[in-house]
């Protein structure tokens, strides 16, 4: 089932370039605002997706990137993170899937739900107004930033050395990731908590990534369809996102070999943690 798998993921990337490059050129000739990304935003995406290819995720690094420099209106952020972090995910999938163990049918089950919640999720988003988003997404950072600094304190549980999930354990993991799903289009990212839940259920924090990555690999561009043809995104951002990605996960898998994450997850909880109260406390 591995292959199957593998070949799915890239003719889902393939599909999904194709069908978001035709709309972008369509775009070109009702629009005149630049489509080129800045160096800034493709430093963005390095950034973003080297982090995420680590383990930390990239929605709690790029939303206070794109606020911070104030590059994305807070409404777009959500979609643009889905659309542009797409593809540098699939590649990420396809390492992951491949050079870590975990059980066929847990893969397949979780990632299956995880994609039916994202595209139920995507079109209740792209009609949220501006401050739904804005509180929505400074409720879910604080959320992360919390999970993540249990995480660091080792208050949280560190997982078991299972890789796979049967029964009710099995079916707690599944309605758990379905609503990670869901929450991806309001821009909360999955990683951190897909992490926590497999961990807490037995499953080793390794046996974690195909299984964030795979789910994310296949709902992103599933849901960015419709932040795509709806334009709840910035599409100068996203491919920004895109394009400085894709090298930064080839980096972070194959060049990378040592790195305090402990570290970075204390910068990242700081971080998501500032951009959340501002969030929270804007006035718009």
């Amino acid at each position: 089932m591995l292959l199957p798998l593998l070949g799915l993921l890239v003719i889902l990337g393939g599909a999904f370039a194709a069908i978001w490059g035709r709309l972008l050129r369509s775009r070109t000739t009702t629009a005149s605002e630049p489509l080129l990304p800045t160096p800034f935003l493709l430093l963005i995406g390095f950034v973003t997706d080297f982090l995420d290819t680590l383990g930390v995720g990239s929605f709690a690094t790029t939303t206070p990137a794109f606020r911070l420099s104030r590059r994305v209106d807070d409404r777009l952020i959500p979609g643009t993170m889905n659309v542009g972090h797409a593809l540098p995910t699939i590649v990420q999938a396809l390492i992951y899937v491949t050079i870590v163990k975990v059980e066929m049918t847990t893969l397949l089950i979780l990632i299956g739900v995880a994609v039916a919640g994202a595209w139920l999720g995507s079109g209740f988003v792209v009609r949220w107004p501006r401050r739904a988003i804005q509180v929505f997404v400074g409720t879910a950072l604080l959320v992360a930033a919390t999970i993540m600094g249990a995480t660091a304190l080792g208050v949280l549980p560190k997982g078991g050395d299972a890789v796979f999930l049967r029964g009710p354990a099995l079916a707690v993991a599944a309605s758990g990731n379905f609503a990670l799903g869901a929450l991806m289009s309001a821009g909360v990212g999955l990683y951190g908590p897909c992490m926590i839940l497999v961990s807490v259920l037995g499953m080793s924090p390794k046996a974690a990534f195909p299984i964030m990555m795979g789910s994310c690999a296949f709902l992103m561009p599933v849901s960015s369809i419709r932040f795509v043809r709806g334009g709840a995104y910035d599409p100068r951002a996203a491919l920004g996102l895109a394009i400085g990605g894709i090298p930064a996960v080839l980096i972070a898998a194959f060049v990378v070999k040592s790195l305090s994450l402990d570290a970075v997850r204390w910068l990242v909880v700081a971080i998501a943690g500032y951009t959340a109260a501002t969030l929270l406390f804007s006035s718009e």
